[in-house]
């Protein structure tokens, strides 16, 4: 009755009393012609309840797909916490270690270094296309650093902005 098959004839008795050979697909009793208004309604249950468990699975498959994610990124924020913690460098040399705007640098000044200290930084390739020649600011973001080569050194405490007043 509502078993998925294709192509099937109806079967029932047309008005000769011959079987009718019209053919169907997918849930029902009979063709079109044949089929009652009590097996329409079946059928239209039928169709409401099979939407209805797909819809829910759906559901349930992105829940559960949320859920997994939420997992693998905590493992990955857990794992990369460990790893850093196990490379994370806080002296050089006898050098504060500490990283500015995403990379690594070393603090020979005096005092140390804490996260949110404006600092000037040395000219680079990419500050030179970025800011133009010569020294450019920067800021604290970490103490310590998991870069592996060598650092640059900082060239001092930026100086504090002058207010201006109008």
């Amino acid at each position: 009755m509502f078993e998925e098959v294709h192509h099937r004839p109806c079967g029932r008795p047309t008005k000769s009393g011959a079987p009718c050979r019209a053919q169907f697909s997918g849930p029902g009793f009979a063709c079109k012609l044949h089929t009652t208004d009590h097996e329409r309604t079946l059928v239209e249950a039928y169709r409401q309840g099979l939407e209805t468990g797909r819809a829910q699975e759906r559901e349930w498959r992105q829940r559960t797909e949320a859920a997994q994610v939420e997992h693998l990124e905590r493992q990955i924020r857990a794992l990369r916490e460990e790893l850093d913690a196990r490379n994370r460098r806080f002296e050089v040399d006898s050098d504060q270690a500490v990283t500015v705007d995403g990379y690594g640098y070393r603090w020979r000044g005096p005092g140390r270094l804490e996260v949110g200290d404006r600092v000037l930084l040395p000219e680079n390739y990419v500050s030179a296309l970025r800011h133009g020649p010569g020294p450019f600011p920067g800021t604290v973001t970490e103490l310590g650093t998991t870069y592996t080569g060598n650092l640059s050194t900082i060239i001092s405490r930026a100086p504090a902005a002058s207010r201006q007043t109008g």
